[in-house]
């Protein structure tokens, strides 16, 4: 099994001067549970290379056994700072398609047009494509084969409002994923904050929080050995 990690290139915290980028649990818990699986991992990002990592997500408060394993893990290190252009993947080589979050992939991911693409010709393809915590905003343009937005009538999941507010950056992010995810048709179902929550509807798996990413690995698991 070949699966391709999509992550952000995106680093800057809207006009607030601070920094982002993808969140270090949800690339790591995520990574393993593939790896450790036997699936054969593919790292993207847009602009290749280095992808951002946002800082917060360095805190000691933050860590979790994954992230500690990665911190000693020189091989993986090496094949996150090596990504390919997203523009130079083919997504037929892939088995599924896994978008880790963390706040960049609002800004960039979210209207990047290889991005949506991708994400269209996997589903189109019979494919599994699963997001956690911001990443389903990746989801916002994306249609499916019927034409319309490929979240409508589907159950999802992803970073709620209220846990946007209680970090502190409703204001700051350019759509809020829950509502984005209601708008567009989607019947948006969320845990208490925190807590891990999985919705699986057909191809598309999608997680709430950097909780639910182990949790989102393990049914992307399930998936590809449905199909």
């Amino acid at each position: 099994m070949k699966v391709l990690i999509v992550l952000t290139s995106h680093e800057e915290l809207g006009d607030t001067g601070k920094k982002t980028g993808f969140w270090l649990e949800e690339f790591a818990a995520p990574y393993y549970a593939l790896r450790d699986a036997g699936v054969e991992l593919t790292l993207a990002s847009p602009k290749g290379g280095q992808p951002p990592l946002d800082p917060k997500s360095s805190d000691p408060s933050a860590q979790t056994g994954a992230t500690r394993r990665f911190a000693s893990d020189k091989q993986a290190q090496a094949a996150l700072a090596n990504t390919k252009r997203l523009a130079d993947v083919d997504a037929s080589a892939f088995d599924a398609v896994f978008y880790p979050g963390g706040h960049g992939p609002l800004w960039d991911l979210a209207e990047d047009p290889v991005s949506i693409a991708l994400i269209e010709k996997t589903i189109a393809a019979g494919r599994p494509v699963a997001a956690v915590c911001h990443a389903p905003g990746v989801l916002r343009h994306v249609k499916g084969v019927d034409g319309k937005l490929l979240v409508a009538g589907k159950s999802v999941t992803g970073f709620s409002n209220a846990e946007e507010a209680a970090v502190q950056l409703t204001e700051v992010v350019p759509f809020l994923v829950e509502d984005m995810l209601k708008a567009s048709g989607g019947q948006y179902t969320k845990a208490a904050d925190w807590q891990p929550h999985v919705a699986t509807d057909g191809l598309l798996i999608t997680g709430q929080n950097p909780a639910s990413s182990e949790p989102v690995a393990e049914a992307l698991l399930a998936a590809l050995r449905r199909t």
